[in-house]
This record gives structure tokens, C-alpha cells and sequence, in this order.
């Protein structure tokens, strides 16, 4: 396991799923992480099973008020932030409960739905990128990874808004890594490589045969983003669950 003492780290959407699972692999290999949430309480339950390496704060990625105050928040509570992992998101079961086995055309979706799923899975990465990036730039150094998904899923029947707003997500990452190609902060794709056992699917049916990684499948990839070993890494997009073969093939 990477040695990430030192390392401090800021999760979205830290408090269950991917980013729970993240954080622990993090707080595992000795950084400091900071999860948010737009629920004070989940936060702080978070952080308190997380253990003291940890902070909870309540922050609503849809907002910039309030992801300025939350960002500022960690990076004085931290002394910096060294790792943005931009993971806040909600699923298509907001718009469609049955998405998995019952898919509906794009034209049954509510405006109000739409815009929710946009504004959390788009428009905050955007703003909280906006907010921490230039912390790293001023430090001299710093890394974002985007939390995305699989581009077939981003395509696929009845997934509107959800795709739309993961495909946004994606290209807002390669252009963010473009324009940090000069600069000592590096920015990189995560995903997870399939459907994840996660909240974005309790309580939906699930089609027969559907394999359903864990949300530990994040944990070693976003460790060693984090770690030396990563340094140099910029604008890759890294799939989970073949990331074993993936670093062995860039080690030749």
C-alpha cells in the first residue's frame, strides 16, 4: 500500500459509495480527507467512522456559495489541499426509479429533474473545480481526478439526464487537463468500469445477470493518484476495474 502521510485530500459526495469508499482507502494509507455532503449530519457521521484523520463538511455542490465557504473550509481545516477528488453525483433513480428495467424516452423527464441532475453531476464539478484549482496553483502543485462512467452508459437508452451530465463531466475533465498541461497540477478520469454497488441503485430492480462491481473498487486507483508513484500522471483516463493490468502496462 502507497505511504500517503502528508497527502491531504478533498472527496465530494464523501459520505456512502464511491467516495466513502475512497475516503477510507485514503485515510488507510495515512492522508488527511476532507468528505462533503449537502447533509450535515451524514458528514459527520462520515467523518466520525472514518476516524480522527478525518473532517465532515456540509457543502451543496449545486451552489457556489456555498462550495466557496466548504472548500475554504477544508483547506483551513487541512492546511491545504493537495488531492480534489470531484465525486459528488446523483443518479437517474431521481427521475425514473425503474431506469434499470423500465427505460423511458428522453420526453418524460421533467425540466426541474433534468436541471437537478445537471447542476449536481456537471455544474458542481465545475464550481468546485473552479474554487480549489487555484489553491493548487498558488501551492505550486496538486492533482483533481473526475469520478466519471463507462461512455456506453453515458449513450444508452432511457439514461437522459444521468448520461448527459457524466458525458459533460468527461469532456469538463479533458479540457480542464488541457488547460493544466503547463502547470504543476495534474488532473486525471477515474471510473469505476461497470454498474457499482451503490446508493444510485437501492431500491431499483435490476436486470437478470447483471454483474455489480464493489464500490472498493476504487480504493487502490485513487491511492496511487494519490501517491509518488503519480506524479507525472496527467489527462488519463483510468478504468478500475482493469487497473491492475493498466499500471503494469505503463511499467512495460
Amino acid at each position: 500500500m502507497e505511504d500517503l502521510r502528508g497527502v491531504r485530500a478533498l472527496i465530494t459526495g464523501g459520505t456512502s459509495g464511491l467516495g466513502l469508499a475512497m475516503a477510507e482507502g485514503l485515510v488507510e494509507a495515512g492522508a488527511r480527507v476532507a468528505v462533503t455532503g449537502r447533509s450535515a449530519a451524514r458528514v459527520a457521521a462520515a467523518a466520525e467512522a472514518l476516524g480522527a484523520e478525518a473532517i465532515g463538511i456540509a457543502m451543496d455542490s449545486r451552489d457556489e456559495t456555498s462550495v466557496d465557504g466548504g472548500t475554504a473550509q477544508a483547506g483551513d481545516a487541512l492546511g491545504g489541499i493537495d488531492l480534489l477528488v470531484n465525486n459528488a453525483g446523483i443518479g437517474m433513480r431521481t427521475v425514473n426509479p425503474d431506469f434499470m428495467t423500465a427505460p423511458r424516452g428522453f420526453w418524460t423527464v421533467t425540466p426541474g429533474g433534468f436541471r437537478d441532475v445537471v447542476d449536481t453531476n456537471l455544474t458542481g464539478y465545475f464550481l468546485v473545480a473552479r474554487a480549489v484549482v487555484p489553491r493548487m496553483l498558488e501551492a505550486g502543485s496538486g492533482r483533481v481526478v473526475t469520478i466519471s462512467m463507462n461512455h456506453g452508459t453515458m449513450n444508452r437508452r432511457g439514461f437522459v439526464p444521468y448520461g448527459p451530465s457524466r458525458a459533460g463531466a468527461e469532456a469538463f475533465a479533458r479540457i480542464m487537463a488541457a488547460d493544466l498541461a503547463d502547470t504543476p497540477v495534474r488532473a486525471n478520469i477515474l471510473l469505476p468500469g461497470g454498474a457499482t454497488d451503490t446508493g444510485m441503485l437501492d431500491g431499483t430492480a435490476r436486470p437478470d445477470g447483471l454483474t455489480v462491481l464493489p464500490a472498493d473498487v476504487m480504493r487502490e486507483p485513487i491511492r496511487w493518484l494519490a501517491s509518488r508513484a503519480a506524479a507525472d500522471v496527467h489527462d488519463e483516463r483510468i478504468i478500475a476495474s482493469g487497473f491492475a493490468e493498466w499500471v503494469a502496462s505503463r511499467r512495460g
